[in-house]
């Protein structure tokens, strides 16, 4: 079972936190079922960039972003070419390390 390592995060995980993912599973599922709670603004359909994050390592094992992720990062803060939306990239078999960026476009956050 894959691991991802996610760095730490002032707000979200402060100390970082290591979880491990389903194959298959998006790197946002696993990181909300595992109580990091990353935004997504439009649910997880690839509308927005609130999910955005940088695959520090594994992101070559990733599948490629499609042309819809690819002009929805476009608008994401501190975009990294190592950048991709959470709800759209799929674990694979190897371990990820996963950063979440301090801040998002989104005007007002999801949580209360």
């Amino acid at each position: 079972m894959p691991q991802i390592i996610f760095l730490p995060h002032d707000e979200l995980c402060p100390e970082g936190k290591v979880i491990e993912a389903d194959v298959g599973e998006t790197i946002c599922d696993a990181a909300l079922r595992e109580g990091i709670e990353i935004e997504h603004a439009c649910e997880k359909s690839c509308a927005c960039t609130t999910c955005h994050v940088i695959v520090r390592e594994g992101f070559g094992t990733l599948d490629e972003s499609d042309e819809l992720e690819d002009d929805m990062l476009d608008k994401a803060w501190g975009l990294e070419p190592e950048s991709r939306l959470s709800c759209q990239a799929v674990v694979g078999d190897d371990d990820l390390v996963v950063e979440i960026p301090k801040y998002t476009i989104n005007q007002v956050s999801e949580r209360h």
